[in-house]
């Protein structure tokens, strides 16, 4: 009971160990920003587990901590007018359940771009990890509230988050070589004489 109403919500059991082991978090948090969330009752739903749009709340917090409230980011006032997000791209990769041990959302920088960054962000309970997401970042001018050029202050301080290899290394993708198609020319019919027979040709 909870206030004299009834709390129909299921009951949250221990997390247990799925049969197919998720991610494992990486071993290094090296060139990562990582903060402590934890997760809240509030955050399940019906099924037990924590819901797939909170679990993009965590992506926002962790992007708002490193390009808002990171101490250097404060003490040298970088991304003034704020920042926009112009992509999502997310992996689920386990249902995740409300336990009271807090999540660690981890982020690195992969690609910087002239007015952007794009951010991988590592959602993990340690030693798993259960989503994965790519976003893109953009910093945002005060005027015109569209996206400006980085600032050299703000690429060396997202230039210490860069990860040494990039995550999304474009592959090449392999086809078949295209084999010419065979063109057959059309038969000329033989020419007839009026009689209706086939002329034979003379030899010299």
């Amino acid at each position: 009971m909870n206030g004299g109403r009834l709390d129909t919500r299921p009951t949250v059991q221990p997390e247990a160990a799925p049969e197919t082991a998720p991610a494992t978090v990486a071993e290094s948090d090296e060139n990562a920003h990582v903060l402590a969330c934890p997760t809240r009752w509030s955050d399940v739903d019906e099924n037990g587990h924590i819901n797939n749009a909170r679990l993009v709340g965590y992506i926002q917090e962790g992007i708002h901590d490193l390009f808002y409230h990171h101490a250097r980011s404060v003490q040298d006032s970088l991304f003034p007018a704020g920042f926009l997000i112009a992509r999502h791209e997310i992996d689920y990769l386990e249902q995740l359940h409300h336990r009271p041990e807090p999540l660690l959302v981890r982020l690195q920088v992969e690609r910087l771009g002239r007015s952007s960054a794009q951010v991988r962000v590592d959602v993990c309970r340690e030693p798993f990890t259960y989503m994965t997401a790519r976003t893109v970042v953009v910093a945002r001018d005060r005027t015109s509230g569209r996206s400006r050029k980085l600032s050299q202050s703000e690429r060396r301080f997202l230039s210490d988050y860069l990860t040494d290899s990039p995550h999304l290394a474009q592959t090449q993708v392999k086809t078949r070589p295209v084999q010419p198609k065979k063109t057959s020319l059309p038969k000329v019919p033989r020419a007839r004489s009026r009689s209706g027979a086939v002329p034979r040709s003379r030899r010299g």
